[in-house]
């Protein structure tokens, strides 16, 4: 089965780990366009999955949250 654009920009954001500006994500899945990239984020953003940041020079950055059922297994 194919992931949706969701599963693939959380997906990518879980690997990478930390924060990226908005427009890195463009280059974590060049498979998307910019609208599938921004509605992933938008929906993501919106269910707690992502954290979506603007700094002082007014970019946006976006993080994953790691599951916290991962976060208690990595911590044991």
């Amino acid at each position: 089965m194919m992931a949706t654009h969701i599963d693939q920009v959380r997906e990518r954001l879980e690997q990478r780990g930390t924060a990226c500006p908005l427009e890195e994500v463009m280059e974590l899945c060049p498979e998307l366009t910019w609208n599938q990239i921004f509605l992933a984020i938008d929906y993501l953003s919106r269910t707690g999955q992502v954290r979506v940041t603007m700094d002082v020079g007014k970019t946006y950055t976006v993080q994953a949250y790691r599951p916290v059922a991962a976060v208690a297994t990595t911590a044991a």
